[in-house]
């Protein structure tokens, strides 16, 4: 079964006189559970791609599917929901919160949802400590470095166990031990709970961990590759 579906997606940009092509003609199909990596040079269309299927970009023509579920026929309320209660994203720029600490954060979209405090409290102990930020839950993003900030974003997207996790970059400021924690965290929800990844990265270290990579340019898929056998490095 697929969980994503994207049917000849177009997505254009105008620059002037110049048109830029987010995304031409793309198709793809991916599986529950699939752990995927995106690569490719900036401007490939990666970050445009893993916007379209979370619904923040809106296509020039195409289909995206979630589930069976037209995503580009979805109106405000509806997309709202779906990535409410379905998909955790990473932004490149991390998207915190700034008046908020980095629990409060981590327990936004959870409060949002409508968790109760005392699992929020729970859930977001957890993972602050798998993250190796216990101690400093009350401070701001203003008073966290950029890899803390980095790891606070991560938090916030899979701390409710989402079907779905978009991420754009999640290790681009995390040293080798923090990216391994990261990657070992997101394969174990991958495996337990059957979480899908789709990660766009340049770091040649991530790839090692996806079981599929897809590398784009120009917005267009150039390759579509499984990786047997793949899932922690060296394997």
């Amino acid at each position: 079964m697929s969980a994503i579906s994207c049917i000849d997606m177009c997505k254009y940009y105008r620059q002037g006189d110049a048109v830029i092509k987010g995304l031409d003609h793309v198709s793809l199909e991916i599986d529950q559970g699939s752990f995927i990596c995106l690569s490719g040079p900036s401007g490939s269309g990666k970050t445009t791609l893993l916007n379209a299927i979370g619904g923040l970009d809106t296509l020039d023509s195409g289909q995206i599917s979630i589930d069976g579920e037209r995503v580009d026929l979805l109106d405000k309320a509806e997309l709202a929901d779906l990535r409410l209660f379905h998909i955790g994203f990473v932004f490149q720029a991390y998207n915190l919160i700034p008046v908020l600490s980095a629990r409060e954060n981590i327990e936004f979209v959870m409060q949002v949802q409508g968790v109760s405090a005392a699992v929020r409290r729970q859930r977001s102990s957890e993972i602050l400590k798998e993250v190796g930020l216990e101690g400093m839950e009350d401070r701001r993003p203003a008073q966290l470095s950029g890899g803390q900030q980095q790891r606070v974003a991560v938090a916030r997207a899979i701390v409710s166990q989402p079907k779905l996790v978009l991420a754009d970059e999640p290790t681009a400021n995390l040293d080798s031990n923090s990216m391994e924690r990261l990657m070992s965290r997101f394969r174990e929800l991958n495996r337990v709970h059957k979480v899908t990844f789709l990660i766009a990265t340049h770091d040649h270290r991530v790839m090692q961990w996806a079981d599929r990579r897809i590398s784009m340019e120009d917005g267009r898929i150039t390759r579509d590759e499984l990786q047997a056998g793949k899932g922690t490095p060296g394997a």
